[in-house]
């Protein structure tokens, strides 16, 4: 057989399921775009937010109800200020103030759930905070693994 006929056997035996393949992808590519792929997405706001005035040079705390009202859960991995020091979520227990670096590394909001930062429970301390007056407004960014940054203005608050 000549080599010119290997060749075009080959091609035409590569036709089909490189055209099957080429077809799938394209259909994929469309169903994905329309945002039908995968499941419903979380639907997270972010209310209630604080940041309790340091009373001495220590840190300090801020505290956020989040809030899903979608039907897929969604996590909290960190939260940052631009206008403030390092900030950590912490774990229950913990008072304003404390020294303690305890971390928590993220926090589940449930599909259709709520989570509730207080004082003596989970909240976001502030190490090294700049000199916070009640009544200003911080900004303050909540990173989420699936809704990505919401952003909140949060009223520094005496306690």
């Amino acid at each position: 057989m000549k080599r010119s006929s290997l060749l075009k056997s080959a091609v035409r035996s590569a036709a089909a399921p490189l055209g099957a393949c080429c077809g799938a992808l394209a259909l994929l590519v469309v169903y994905t775009a329309t945002g039908a792929a995968g499941g419903p997405p979380p639907r997270i706001t972010v209310v209630d937010a604080r940041i309790v005035a340091p009373v001495n040079a220590g840190s300090t705390a801020a505290y956020f109800e989040i809030r899903n009202t979608g039907a897929a859960r969604d996590t909290l991995l960190y939260a940052d200020s631009p206008e403030l020091g390092v900030s950590v979520i912490r774990p229950a227990g913990r008072e304003s103030g404390s020294a303690s670096t305890d971390r928590v590394r993220a926090v589940d909001v449930p599909a259709g759930g709520t989570v509730r930062m207080a004082p003596g429970g989970l909240g976001v301390a502030i190490l090294d905070p700049p000199a916070l007056k009640p009544g200003q407004k911080v900004r303050y960014n909540l990173w989420f693994r699936y809704s990505g940054m919401v952003g909140v203005q949060a009223p520094v608050t005496v306690r």
